[in-house]
């Protein structure tokens, strides 16, 4: 049997943002509470459309949500909500900037009872990343037991467009789970910050 070749998971080619991406930041385990929240955003944002889209809207993104600054965001009002359906570098979506305020909201009623929003979203993993083991693109899921389990614990809290495909596109960009696939180099890269993250702490 021959070597296997390192090459990037399948879903990256084409364009350097979506590469970058790829090599950068999927996969990587985040504990940043902003950047956690930026991802549930966008996740939810990306709903019906491709991640690549929202790539190319993330910089317009982060002008029109005060870089996900929660506390900023949840104070938006009908005006700020207007403003930013007139904004054509975002998906001018009501339903999705509805649910960015409300999520925001939800995300500091959960720091008021003294847990991080961090540790929050990441007791669905015990707080260790998962280490998937595919070979091909097919045997990547759409969502899991674990994703429809924070589906559930997100929606209980008050958020909306957490349905349990995005919650794994979220895990999944986040690192809760390693599913680049076995010969790409991201793999061997996102496990050992993985073990590196779990014995340091987060």
């Amino acid at each position: 049997m021959g070597e296997v070749v390192e090459q990037r998971c399948d879903w990256c080619h084409g364009n350097d943002l979506y590469i970058d991406y790829h090599d950068l930041e999927w996969g990587t385990p985040l504990y940043d509470e902003q950047l956690l929240f930026e991802f549930l955003v966008l996740e939810g944002a990306q709903a019906g459309l491709s991640w690549i889209t929202i790539l190319k809207k993330r910089e317009n993104y982060r002008l029109a949500f005060d870089e996900f600054d929660p506390e900023k965001v949840a104070r938006y009002d009908e005006k700020k909500v207007a403003e930013l359906l007139g904004n054509a570098g975002i998906v001018r979506n009501k339903l999705k900037i509805h649910s960015a305020i409300n999520n925001a909201r939800q995300m500091l009623e959960i720091k008021e009872t003294g847990i991080s929003f961090t540790e929050f979203l990441w007791q669905t993993v015990d707080g260790v990343p998962i280490q998937n083991e595919f070979s091909t693109m097919k045997e990547v899921p759409a969502s899991t037991p674990l994703s429809d389990q924070l589906c559930k614990r997100l929606k209980k809290a008050g958020f909306n467009f957490v349905g349990s495909t995005i919650c794994y596109a979220f895990m999944q960009a986040t690192g809760m789970v390693n599913d680049h696939l076995l010969r790409c180099p991201r793999h061997t890269e996102c496990r050992d910050q993985a073990l590196s993250n779990s014995k340091s702490g987060f």
